[in-house]
């Protein structure tokens, strides 16, 4: 009489084996949660390959340059003239946000240029590109979801607010956007980015214009650039010489808080 294979010396039961299989799938999907990207609910995903993984410490705003949402969309997903390219972010004119690549990716937007002691500043910043032909006022529903996305941004990754700065800022000469249409005085109201207040005193006589600007941020390679960066951004103006306003402005920036003279906490 020819006996049976014992179970137990050819493999597990089949109750053993339904729960080896159960723990060995949810020990797969508990992997490839790890691996998915961070989607913000705030935007419509819109997915781009052009990406690789990096952190943030600045935000990077953008326009489009483009006619519509759907051609921009297009172009972040694939490529331009000079390659692919891709942001974090896009806000139509009627404030509709897409998110294209996830926050802790490093998307292709900015590209050459340097922001203070940031080099690579697509591997330390987010990118929001804002659909605008680059002629256009932007338009308040853009602006006001802008706003929104920006306090969600700074919150959850511990971004300081006073970090945002435009396309041309880091590369002065290259890029001219968001231009001097953007109202970063708005943005600044509620809470983003540097304004100088409107009763800063004039600048000191020995006061360095070009050692606040570098303290700033902006790159110095050309200086007149700079200037013209600078013009659009806290000025809404062309021009690439620097006056008596501007010097006012940037050494307002710049300058160190008063001393209130307030007692140290536990005085």
């Amino acid at each position: 009489m020819t006996s049976r294979p014992s179970p137990l010396r050819n493999g597990p039961s089949p109750r053993r084996a339904l729960a080896m299989g159960g723990a060995l799938l949810a020990t797969l999907m508990l992997s490839a949660c790890a691996n998915l990207p961070t989607k913000n609910p705030l935007a419509q995903w819109e997915p781009s390959p052009n990406q690789n993984k990096r952190g943030a410490q600045l935000i990077v705003i953008h326009f489009t340059s483009q006619d519509a949402v759907q051609q921009s969309l297009k172009t972040l997903k694939t490529a331009n003239s000079k390659g692919p390219v891709s942001a974090h972010y896009l806000i139509g004119s009627d404030g509709k946000r897409y998110q294209l690549v996830s926050d802790d990716r490093r998307a292709w937007h900015a590209g050459a240029g340097h922001w203070g002691t940031i080099s690579d500043v697509n591997s330390a910043s987010i990118g929001i590109e804002l659909d605008n032909d680059g002629q256009s006022p932007f338009a308040q529903a853009q602006i006001d979801s802008l706003i929104v996305l920006l306090d969600d941004l700074c919150k959850r990754h511990h971004i300081p607010r006073t970090a945002i700065i435009g396309h041309e800022d880091l590369a002065p000469g290259r890029k001219i956007d968001p231009g001097p249409l953007f109202p970063w005085k708005q943005l600044a109201d509620a809470g983003f980015g540097r304004w100088p207040h409107p009763d800063a005193p004039p600048a000191p006589a020995d006061f360095d214009p070009w050692r606040a600007l570098a303290e700033l941020g902006y790159p110095l390679t050309n200086r007149g650039d700079t200037v013209q960066s600078f013009h659009h951004h806290f000025r809404g103006m062309e021009g690439r010489t620097l006056d008596a306003e501007d010097l006012r402005i940037l050494y307002d920036l710049t300058r160190p808080p008063p001393d209130t003279g307030a007692p140290e906490d536990g005085m």
